[in-house]
Order: structure tokens, then sequence, then C-alpha cells
């Protein structure tokens, strides 16, 4: 099958091959990719990866084999797939019925396919941080996938957000009460999601009150994050690491189902032929992406 495989001295330590097609373990399912999409994680991560493996974290598809074990959505189904063992960018991958959804029909393939990690990350760091009703919540980064479905997750849990973004433009009326480029003059918050470390890490932690808690979901600034003496010390509040974790399938279908019902958006900035893979990761690296990159499989 084609496939864009990991090819040391290449760009982005990627190439298109032909690789051999995937073959499920019993609790897999064999998937045809029809979309897929791009994430900062998977994209730095890729040259990392053994010669002729398939990088990629989230897809869509069709069903063409059902898990072997009963398990999962059956053939033919049109489901939205996600894994850490990668596998996305290619005609083909097979995936852990755990961590796959079925989406509904009024949802289109590519929308889907900008779900999984952004979505169920921003979902599960905003569900550990507590009851959001009522509570001061910033998000970093705002403008990125993860940010973006954040803010619309913590206002429909009745948080007061604030979104923090060198590009704001559209954060208001995915439900920002306030819509900042700098942490400057901010009031006192209750939770922080952090996608952006290095300085505005430190910088957020010295709004969090007693109590509170950042969750440091992402990195984007790839600066150190040097705190002042003795910030850390005091009334307490928490710093925590966050890592999405795996079993997607509930969540993404929770995610499916506001997208459905309209009380979720999905802002695909830009979309295009996975032939155009180059233009797509020059694109969302260079942070002009508004939301999500997708690729057509065709």
């Amino acid at each position: 099958m084609r496939a864009l495989a990991v090819t040391p001295g290449s760009t982005y330590g990627l190439s298109w091959r032909e690789v051999a097609d995937p073959v499920p373990a019993p609790g897999e399912a064999l998937i045809e990719v029809r979309n897929s999409s791009l994430n900062f994680g998977d994209l730095s991560s890729a040259p990392g990866g053994a010669p002729g493996t398939v990088p990629g974290w989230d897809a869509a598809g069709v069903v063409l084999a059902a898990a072997e074990d009963g398990s999962g959505p059956k053939a033919g189904d049109r489901v939205v797939s996600f894994s850490y063992a990668n596998g996305a960018w290619a005609a083909k991958r097979a995936v852990a019925t755990a961590d796959l959804a079925v989406v509904p029909e009024k949802v289109d393939l590519a929308v889907a396919a900008a779900l999984p990690v952004a979505g169920v990350t921003a979902l599960r760091a905003l569900r550990v941080s507590g009851a959001l009703l009522g509570r001061r919540v910033l998000i970093t980064g705002a403008s990125g996938g993860v940010g973006r479905y954040a803010v619309q997750l913590a206002a429909l849990g009745g948080a007061h957000v604030i979104a923090a973004a060198n590009r704001g433009a559209g954060l208001a009326e995915l439900g920002a009460h306030e819509v900042v480029s700098t942490l400057d003059g901010l009031e006192p918050v209750d939770v922080v999601l952090d996608n952006v470390g290095g300085r505005q890490l430190v910088q957020a932690w010295g709004l969090v009150k007693t109590g509170g808690v950042v969750q440091s979901i992402g990195w984007t600034s790839g600066e150190p994050a040097e705190f002042p003496a003795y910030s850390t010390v005091g009334p307490a509040k928490s710093l925590t690491s966050f890592q999405a974790g795996v079993d997607f399938g509930p969540d993404l279908t929770a995610l499916l189902e506001l997208v459905e019902d309209g009380r979720l958006k999905v802002d695909i900035g830009w979309r295009g032929s996975w032939s155009r893979f180059e233009e797509a990761a020059k694109a969302l690296l260079g942070r002009q992406v508004t939301g999500k990159a997708v690729l057509d499989h065709d």
C-alpha cells in the first residue's frame, strides 16, 4: 500500500513508499483510511521512528475487516480512529477497537479525523481539573487544535473562559468570555490548560489561585520554563503533567455526538490531498493553521 514512511534524511523525516499492508491483531479492525490529520506531536516525533514505519495518530475511514475477536464496529462502518502506534498516514491502518468510534452519517469523515488527539486531550484535561461551573479557566495557545476544543468544552461546562492566543479571531464565537494576547494584567484563575510552556507557563502558574491547577498539555514554544526562586513555595496549588492516555473510543463517541448536535465546532484551517503533505506540515509547524490540518487520502 502507499504510505508516508520514516526515511532518514528526507524532509520531515518522511517520504512516499510502498509498504506492506498492516496485519490486525485479534482485537483490531482493519480500516481503509479516507482522511487523516496532523498534530505537532506526531510530526515532531516522526523523524525518530524506525525507518520504514508509518507515523500519524488520527485517521477516519471505513472498516474493511472487523476485529477477529468480535469487538468493535462491523465491516462497512464509517469510523474515526486513534493510535500512538501510528499508521494514520497510509492507505490502510489496523487499530484496537477500544480506540475506534463509529462516525454518525451527518458528520464528514474529514471533520471526524480532526477530533481524536486534540479533542480527547481537551476533554480529559478539563475533566481531571474538577468542576468547571462558575470557575475561571485559562487556556493558552487557544487558537490551536487542542485550544479551540478546550474553549468550547469549558464554556459548555459553565466556566468563565479566558483564551490566550496570538491569533484570537473566532475564539469569542467559540465561547471565550475574554480573548487576550498576553497574560499581563489578568485576574487570578482556577484552572489553566497550558499548550505553550516556557515563559508563559511560568506566568500562568503565578495566576493560579490557592487550590487551583495547571495542566501541562503541550509545549509548542520549545522554551525552558524558569521559575523564580520561591515561586513554588506557598499555599497549595498544583502543576500537573498530562497525557491523554488510551481507550479513546467512548470519549470520541461523546465528542462526535456534540459535533452532530452542533454544540462542538471543528475548525479545519487547512485541507488538501495527502500528496501535499509537505505543504500542510509546513503550514502547521509555522503556526499558519487555525485549528486543524486535514489530509484527503485520494
